[in-house]
């Protein structure tokens, strides 16, 4: 199978511009798509298609002439993306990768106590049920590892020097830097028949919230206060937050099957692709210096 048009939904989101920096290095006739009447800006002389993402036809009109669509639509928009499946279908795309990139959803005991990632293995079950007429790869990275320490996201809160440790803090759990992700998605569909209607698992560092810690007082040269708590306590802040309707729940409860004992963040026993795509692991004191700079990596 070879591909070589691409485009990509949801290019402005934290993901984004650093998927589309890669395919615009890659070999790949690059395309990002935006919403109608959308504000988003694009780097000078990318190729933007405009649609209305509630009409089939417009979509369809958008992908014609298309090999694979580039899924990076945000958590509000990962439950309706068949539309964009038929669409794609409909324009004769070859392959769809789905907005996945994080957690291993396709893990029962991932999904049980993050019950919203069943929206991304019903996408995939759907293009399961379409797989005479398209292709699909879904990429799990696990948690953006730049972007985890930039928003504290990963525990580490460089400002006022304190780590919140989930259980023992011993864990290992796999991350990626958002650059990583981009070339992971470029070699992905330059091996394009090997990672055919498959979840393709990468990891950048395979490290402990400890390992982490540690790392984080070398780089920095200070000490971090530790705060501790159970995965069951910090499951039931999240819970408790979304029954208010507050989504901001959802992080304690990804942080939870992250970091705690269970081990659920873990994606090597699924099998990493990292030496098949040929990906490379870059510095993780830089990328901790890249992170705590409020930077991506190769911004800094």
């Amino acid at each position: 199978m070879s591909i070589k048009n691409v485009i990509i939904i949801g290019a402005g989101g934290n993901l984004g511009p650093s998927v589309l920096r890669a395919l615009l290095s890659s070999s790949f006739n690059t395309s990002v798509l935006s919403r109608e009447g959308s504000n988003s800006t694009f780097p000078s002389g990318v190729n933007v298609l405009r649609a209305n993402y509630d009409s089939v036809d417009s979509l369809k009109q958008a992908f014609q002439g298309q090999d694979a669509v580039i899924s990076l639509v945000g958590s509000g928009a990962i439950g309706d993306q068949n539309k964009l499946i038929d669409a794609a279908i409909a324009a004769g795309v070859k392959r769809f990768l789905p907005s996945e990139f994080g957690s291993d959803t396709p893990n029962p005991k991932t999904r049980a106590v993050v019950s919203v990632f069943e929206a991304k293995t019903g996408t995939v079950n759907y293009l399961k049920s379409r797989e005479d007429v398209i292709s699909w790869t879904s990429v799990i990275t696990g948690p953006f590892f730049d972007w985890g320490l930039k928003v504290g996201f990963l525990g580490l809160d460089q400002k006022n020097k304190t780590a919140t440790v989930i259980d023992s803090g011993n864990a290992t759990f796999s991350t990626s830097n958002l650059s990583f992700i981009g070339e992971a998605v470029v070699k992905t569909l330059e091996n394009a028949e090997a990672t055919k209607n498959q979840y393709v698992y990468v990891s950048e560092f395979q490290i402990s919230q400890n390992e982490l810690l540690a790392a984080a007082e070398k780089v920095t040269g200070e000490k971090f206060t530790v705060n501790k708590v159970s995965a069951k306590d910090h499951i039931a802040k999240g819970n408790e937050l979304l029954q208010k309707g507050d989504f901001h729940g959802i992080g304690p409860l990804i942080q939870s099957i992250t970091f705690g004992d269970d081990k659920l963040g873990d994606l090597k026993p699924s099998g990493l692709w990292n030496d098949k795509l040929g990906l490379k692991q870059e510095s993780l004191e830089d990328s901790i210096k890249a992170g705590f700079a409020g930077k991506l990596l190769h911004e800094v």
